[in-house]
């Protein structure tokens, strides 16, 4: 375990477990989590001997989701077109976290921790993370928040409130993506639900060499 003290220092992404664990400790701080990213490496709380800890992971295969091959369903796209929802951009940061964060059906051991919520906030101030939210009569109704890192956006949460509320940010998101130049959305894996959207798995090889060629873009998030 590394002392949080330390300055980033990540082991090659060779050495991660098959289940994609590159090593536990280390430190939240904006340095360990943005140098993370650039080399393909993500936080999540994993639990040992009853206690939760910040794993570093790296796995492989790895989820992306290919701009082009994003699917939208045809209800969605009738609700898009009628317009529907209304999309903001890092308006409500903490609003979009709290909603991910919050509780889903009988598994309410959610990931993001007190810990990773404050970690992202921080990012958000220092303009590393952002959210997309989705509204319906000025009510927060779903939304989704992710890293931008040059031509990089690590999508991490999303959440709803209303049916579609999260897909349509998802759908909001890959265009503005398009529009503003990026070459990679990262959604880290690929589940039924992600794959249904259009994910697909790559190789962790191929996921480090189009992360390479993204980090080389100098792109802003927000106009």
């Amino acid at each position: 375990m590394l002392n949080a003290r330390e300055k980033p220092h990540f082991p090659p992404l060779e050495v991660a477990s098959p289940d994609g664990v590159l090593f536990v400790g280390g430190s939240l701080a904006p340095d360990w989590m943005l140098e993370a990213y650039r080399r393909g490496i993500f936080p999540m709380p994993i639990r040992i001997e009853r206690r939760r800890l910040i794993a570093w992971l790296a796995p492989d295969p790895r989820g992306i989701l290919e701009f082009d091959d994003f699917h939208i369903s045809r209800r969605l796209a009738r609700r898009l077109r009628r317009g529907e929802f209304q999309f903001t951009i890092n308006q409500s940061f903490a609003g979009v976290v709290e909603g991910c964060a919050a509780p889903r059906g009988v598994d309410d051991d959610c990931w993001l921790t007190l810990s990773m919520q404050n970690a992202y906030q921080t990012l958000h101030e220092l303009g590393h993370a952002h959210s997309v939210e989705a509204w319906q009569r000025g009510r927060l109704v779903g939304g989704l928040f992710g890293m931008a890192v040059g031509g990089l956006f690590a999508a991490e949460s999303m959440f709803h409130r209303v049916t579609d509320a999260s897909k349509a940010s998802l759908a909001f998101l890959v265009e503005h993506l398009k529009a503003r130049g990026y070459a990679l959305l990262d959604v880290q894996w690929t589940n039924s639900h992600t794959r249904s959207l259009g994910a697909t798995d790559i190789p962790r090889t191929e996921y480090v060499a189009r992360l390479i060629s993204a980090l080389q873009r100098h792109i802003t998030f927000a106009p």
